[in-house]
C-alpha cells in the first residue's frame, strides 16, 4: 500500500502559527509519509532475518509513527474559535477523571513544558475507558499499548521555534487555543 500525504491547509490562518512555520512543518510531515513508502518498498527486497531486515523493521516503526502522529495533531488544529462546550461527551468524561476541565488543562499544559522533546497525547484506554495524559519521546516510544489518541500536540522545537525561539509556552498558549474539540469529540466517541 502506498500512503498519500493529507492535506492540512485548514491550519493555515491559526492565530498565533505563521504559515512559514507550517508549511516547514507540512513538509516534514510529508517526508515521514515518503520514508514510511520507502522502507516498505525497501523490505520487500531484503532478506527476512537479516541485520538489514531488523533495521529496517525499526525504521519504518518511527517512520509510520513520525507520519500518524502529525496527522493526528494537525486534524485536531483549527483557525476557528471551537470552543470545548462543542465536545460535551468528552468534557463529562474530563470531569470525572480530573474533576474539572481547568485540571485537566493544567495537566496537559505542564506535560507540553516538560523539558525535552516529544509528543503529549491524551488518550483513552480502550478496556477501560480510563483517560490518560503521555509523553511519547521520539515517535515510537511512550505509547500505551490498547490506548487510543484524541487529542495530538507536538513539541518537538520544528512545531514552535520557528515563530517562538524557546518561548515554549507562548506556543503551548496558541496551540491550547486552536484545538478543534469537535474533531477530539468525534475521537473519543469511536473510541467507545
Amino acid at each position: 500500500m502506498t500512503y498519500i500525504p493529507q492535506n492540512f491547509e485548514q491550519c493555515i490562518g491559526i492565530p498565533g502559527l505563521s504559515e512559514n512555520m507550517l508549511r516547514n512543518h507540512f513538509a516534514l510531515y510529508e517526508g515521514y509519509v515518503k520514508n514510511t513508502n520507502t522502507i516498505a518498498e525497501l523490505a520487500k527486497t531484503i532478506e527476512p532475518g537479516t541485520p538489514q531486515s531488523a533495521e529496517l523493521r525499526r525504521r519504518f516503526g518511527w517512520e509510520w509513527d513520525g507520519m500518524r502522529l502529525h496527522e493526528l495533531y494537525f486534524g485536531n488544529l483549527t483557525k476557528e474559535d471551537v470552543e470545548p462546550s462543542s465536545a460535551p461527551e468528552l468534557m463529562k468524561a474530563i470531569e470525572q477523571a480530573y474533576g474539572s476541565f481547568d485540571a485537566w488543562k493544567m495537566d496537559i499544559e505542564k506535560a507540553m513544558m516538560m523539558r525535552g522533546i516529544g509528543w503529549v497525547v491524551f488518550a483513552k484506554d480502550r478496556e477501560t475507558g480510563g483517560l490518560f495524559t503521555l509523553w511519547i519521546n521520539e515517535h515510537d516510544g511512550g505509547h500505551l499499548v490498547g490506548t487510543e489518541p484524541l487529542l495530538v500536540l507536538d513539541v518537538f522545537e520544528h512545531a514552535y521555534m520557528t515563530d517562538y525561539g524557546i518561548k515554549r509556552a507562548d506556543y503551548v498558549d496558541v496551540v491550547m487555543h486552536a484545538i478543534d474539540w469537535r474533531v477530539v469529540e468525534e475521537r473519543f466517541v469511536k473510541s467507545s
